[in-house]
């Protein structure tokens, strides 16, 4: 027993001597009992429906800051909040952060794995992150991933193909280049005319209040040839009666110095010869 007793103390004076030679199926490396912390995995081939390491990158790409886990792990990122939320991209960073998307970050944004060095808060034998580096995996629920980069460089250079179409004509021994327009180009001329639009809208106003104008004038002078007809019709009844314009009543008011009889006549016409000379002296005759 003695012997037993010396042996285990023996081996385990010496176990701190020991090459970390014993992997862990973590991938860790372990010193009977004892692991290493924050050790990112190695990357893997996307399988659908299971998380798998893709790298340590040095950018979060398009990836979106979705929560901060109490108790992060790759389980607890990739699967239960980005694979249920539906993206196909998860990544952690700092150990405690999961960040969500649908493409990986720029394939030159890729760095050793040494940099993604923060264990994870609920599972700190495995790496989550590291300080402002980020542990990007595939969530599994699909295989079809592309890189940031590559969405972008094929978008553009789709746009630059687009963007100047040409066609070469030879008329004559002479070459003419002929640059067609972008398709959005003519979409944009087979659309309505607006200026063509507020034109026609413009001259149709015009037209109804030039409309309006000539039918305000025309009722005015209409209004204004009654009232000058009633007017002759009232003039010439008067006329008629002897009365003049806008007379009234039943007593005569009929100036006689109007009257052509009357202007011949004057009116002591009877009383004293106007033909009379008064100025001389008369001798009368009497019988004395």
């Amino acid at each position: 027993m003695k012997f037993i007793g010396f042996l285990a103390a023996t081996l385990l004076a010496s176990a701190d001597a020991l090459p970390d030679i014993i992997p862990n199926i973590r991938g860790t490396k372990t010193i009977l009992g004892r692991y290493e912390k924050g050790v990112q995995q190695p990357s893997e081939t996307p399988v659908l429906n299971s998380p798998k390491v893709q790298g340590c990158f040095k950018s979060s790409g398009e990836l979106k800051m979705n929560r901060t886990i109490e108790f992060n792990s790759i389980g607890e990122c990739a699967t239960k909040v980005c694979y249920v939320g539906g993206y196909s991209v998860a990544g952690t960073m700092g150990g405690n952060q999961c960040w969500c998307g649908n493409t990986y970050p720029p394939k030159e944004d890729v760095v050793e794995d040494k940099n993604c060095n923060a264990p994870c808060s609920g599972y700190d034998q495995e790496a989550c992150g590291g300080s402002f580096f980020w542990t990007i995996y595939n969530t599994g629920l699909t295989l079809a991933v592309r890189y940031s980069n590559e969405q972008s460089t094929s978008t553009s250079s789709s746009a630059t193909k687009t963007a100047e179409p040409t066609s070469v004509v030879s008329l004559s021994q002479s070459t003419v280049v002929v640059t067609q327009p972008p398709e959005s180009e003519v979409a944009t001329s087979s659309g309505p005319n607006v200026a063509g639009i507020v034109a026609g809208v413009v001259v149709g106003v015009v037209v109804a209040a030039g409309i309006t104008a000539g039918v305000f004038l025309y009722m005015r002078k209409k209004r204004n040839d009654e009232i000058e007809a009633e007017h002759r019709r009232n003039a010439a009844v008067n006329a008629f009666m002897g009365k003049p314009p806008g007379s009234s009543g039943g007593l005569s008011m009929t100036d006689s110095r109007l009257d052509p009889v009357m202007a011949h006549r004057r009116m002591s016409d009877g009383s004293i010869a106007d033909n009379q000379d008064y100025s001389r002296k008369i001798l009368r005759v009497t019988n004395a």
